[in-house]
């Protein structure tokens, strides 16, 4: 998220501290810090005359009356993610850069470890918890992050905002960052989004005014190129169709901001069609804060405007620089351009005062909702949290439930998993990431409670024989005859093969998409030593071509496991034992290799281009082979589902004049009407006709009548649901004709096709024809 100089340095810094504070001070009791906060009338008693202290009055009022009594300076030092303090009126300084992606994390300033509190849960890395295709435990995990963010705000070791969650479109395998997001799909990324922004910021008494602690979504917008054969963020500029940024690129931040109510959107390094995102006033002052009504502050990424003038060039002087991200609508610049050049771009004219004061009134807005200017946090809603609160049971087994939900099972040969612990005398564990700890957790990750590695959680159930195979995930050389002896004389192997941030990461974008190394050879080489069951897994942000691996049959079973977090280990245990029935679903295409040896990550295009070969992006538009589709996904249990209720047509009322009645139309501008009522509900029986009790996705897909390069198909809702051996359960889906059904023309405008649609749920098809 930050410039790369200063991220390496912070994570080198904090990670080494914690390191230290945790491993060489034990036994010893570090004193406990006082959390920041202002109008604290014990310690100063004056600032309970000030309106902006008083709880009795409302927000805007109180906000108003702060920035009246600010100076000029004052106020550009609460337009940094550093804020100074004014101690004239009792406001403390505050860094704003604090994260929490899966868990607190000791990346950004505003977070630290101690032995206070000497770790967080760490919940498996997004891309996992997406798999899980559950909104419930999105929302669910939100809240045990910021119950446990507040229990260290309290204790003086967090902030109370927290730039998360990660909602750009995974829109290549390649991206290092794709494993922080939610997928590929726009509806999956944004119900993410929505649910654990809610769970971040949602207090107990319902209050919409008031924050627990505040999310922001990142990074706006169409950001996902981080370094790629020379090419970086800082300089890359996205070329987007309109249609593209519309129905791809947006749809997340939009229901960030208008069904989440997020606190905050963050823009990013890159341009979008040759303007830096931080100085498109368009997108973020029109869009984010006109359009969508953002109720709270934009922030830049960290040194983006710095970025925009010292590596892009887009402006001439830091002065120019800082009047334009001013004015585009940047509130917070995390870095030091405001704080530097703010006066001098007033002094010059390039920016009036009154957009400081904008800029500041959002912040403290924010601040204000948080309980910052309430006084003392210990007489508040959650005083009473603390270091008990945080790596509760309860919270660590949670982390454990997500990994579980998550896992997906690919393949499984008859006789395979899972496997009987009473049957199972010897089990192989073999692979650079069979005894993994650090690279279960993934990027923007903090000190965990503790680690449960592969290797742990399955000699936990029988016993083990390990051999690395590897020194590392790279995989320079196999060790041949330790694996082979080891294989060939166990009952059954499980490799853990797949990546780590070694491989893919924050400025650190794959070429290829295939295992790392001789990771290959070392599968191939350990299924053919083995007598008994081989299980493959997994363990990577994006996907794999493993191909070889799925058309071997000597490899009975492939699981991926994303990064599963700290009891990842302990979760691949329960599913290959069959303590846990997998249920998980993949959030992203896995590609065959070829792809990226056509494909440049930096062409944007979603749709492909016959004309040209190329294949298009993600399921709802690529054309070409898979290895595994978006959606795949296996059960030790078989599904199916029937058609309960669902309507065959549907009729869109039309105003008397309108073109369409007097020619044939294709498609019907959304704009134009009243989609009021324009709602039906498709009602299905799921049933698991198997013998194992589970869970089951259920993904109700749509396809369009082909106008406009419509997607081929596009999930319109998802569903988990639970059920016995034989058992079965209804599920409903509300279908919104306007917004689920609705296409984006080449221009960016929301059209309604007319034609025969189609529904989908696994083999189920149901034709729906839509007219005037």
């Amino acid at each position: 998220m930050a410039s790369q100089n200063r991220v390496s340095v912070l994570l080198s810094i904090y990670t080494l501290l914690c390191f230290l504070i945790q491993h060489f001070f034990s036994g010893r009791v570090l004193a406990q810090s006082p959390p920041a906060f202002a109008c604290d009338v014990v310690a100063n008693p004056a600032v309970a005359n000030f309106t902006f202290c008083d709880q009795s009055k409302g927000i805007e009022e109180r906000v108003m009356d702060l920035v009246s009594r600010l100076n000029l300076q004052e106020k550009i030092g609460y337009t940094g993610d550093a804020s100074g303090n004014v101690s004239r009126f009792g406001i403390p300084r505050y860094e704003w850069w604090s994260e929490a992606l899966h868990g607190v994390s000791f990346t950004g300033p505003g977070t630290h470890f101690s032995e206070v509190v000497p770790g967080a849960t760490s919940f498996p890395q997004v891309i996992l918890t997406a798999a899980s295709f559950n909104v419930t435990l999105f929302e669910t995990i939100g809240k045990v992050v910021s119950t446990e963010a507040r229990a260290m705000y309290n204790v003086g070791l967090a902030g109370l905002t927290f730039w998360s969650p990660n909602v750009n479109i995974f829109r290549d395998p390649r991206w290092g960052r794709g494993q922080e997001t939610p997928g590929e799909d726009p509806l999956l990324v944004s119900k993410y989004g929505v649910a654990y922004v809610k769970g971040l910021q949602q207090t107990d008494d319902g209050d919409k005014n008031r924050l627990k602690v505040a999310a922001a979504c990142k990074h706006y917008t169409a950001y996902d190129v981080d370094n790629w054969k020379g090419i970086d963020r800082y300089h890359f500029n996205a070329m987007v169709t309109k249609q593209d940024l519309e129905d791809t690129f947006e749809p997340p931040f939009k229901s960030c901001v208008i069904d989440g109510n997020v606190a905050s959107v963050m823009c990013s390094y890159n341009q979008v069609n040759g303007v830096p995102t931080c100085a498109n006033a368009e997108l973020l002052k029109d869009v984010i804060r006109g359009q969508w009504g953002l109720n709270g502050y934009i922030s830049s990424d960290c040194d983006s405007l710095e970025v925009m003038f010292d590596d892009q060039h887009y402006t001439k002087t830091p002065e120019e620089t800082v009047a334009l991200a001013l004015l585009a609508g940047v509130e917070v610049d995390c870095g030091t351009f405001y704080a530097q050049h703010t006066q001098a771009a007033i002094t010059a004219g390039l920016v009036n005062e009154s957009y400081v004061d904008m800029a500041v009134s959002h912040n403290f807005e924010t601040l204000m909702r948080l309980g910052f200017f309430d006084g003392d946090p210990s007489k508040q809603m959650y005083g009473d949290l603390g270091p008990k609160d945080v790596c509760t049971p309860a919270n660590q087994e949670l982390a454990r439930e997500t990994a579980r939900q998550g896992i997906v099972l690919l393949k499984n040969s008859p006789s395979s998993l899972p496997l009987s612990p009473n049957a199972i005398r010897s089990l192989a564990v073999i692979g650079p990431n069979a005894n993994a700890t650090n690279p279960m957790i993934g990027n923007y990750e903090g000190i965990p409670c503790g680690f449960i590695s592969p290797l742990e959680g399955l000699t936990a159930v029988v016993p083990t024989v390990y051999e690395p195979g590897c020194a590392h995930v790279s995989c320079i050389a196999v060790m041949m005859q330790e694996i082979t002896n080891a294989a060939s004389t166990a009952d059954a192997v499980v490799l853990v093969v797949g990546s780590d941030l070694s491989i893919e990461a924050e400025s650190l974008d794959r070429l290829d998409i295939t295992l790392p190394g001789e990771q290959q050879l070392l599968v191939t080489a350990t299924a053919n030593a083995s007598k008994g069951p081989v299980i493959l897994v997994v363990m990577s942000g994006g996907g794999m071509d493993i191909t070889f691996a799925k058309n071997n049959p000597k490899i009975t079973s492939i699981m991926w496991v994303g990064f599963p977090g700290q009891a990842g280990g302990a979760a691949i245990a329960d599913v290959i034992f069959g303590f846990y029935n997998p249920s998980g679903r993949l959030p992203m295409t896995w590609y065959p290799q070829s792809y990226v040896q056509k494909v440049n990550l930096t062409t944007m295009n979603m749709r492909p281009d016959n004309a040209t070969g190329y294949p298009g992006r993600t399921y709802r538009f690529y054309t070409g082979e898979t290895v595994y589709q978006f959606g795949d996904g296996l059960s030790y249990s078989t599904f199916d589902h029937l058609l309960v209720e669902a309507p065959k047509r549907v009729s869109v009322p039309l105003k008397q004049g309108h073109m369409c009645r007097l020619s044939i139309c294709k498609s019907i501008n959304v704009a134009e009407q009243s989609c009021n009522n324009m709602t039906f509900d498709v009602h299905l029986l799921v049933r698991n006709t198997g013998q194992v009790a589970g869970s089951h996705t259920v993904l109700l897909f749509w396809s369009s009548p082909p106008v406009h390069n419509a997607p081929q198909k596009e999930l319109v809702g998802f569903e988990k649901v639970y059920l016995e051996p034989q058992g079965n359960t209804s599920v409903k889906f509300n279908i919104d004709v306007c917004k689920h059904l609705r296409v984006v023309d080449e221009s960016g405008n929301r059209k309604l096709a007319l034609g025969l649609h189609l529904l989908h749920v696994g083999n189920l098809k149901h034709p729906l024809t839509v007219r005037i």
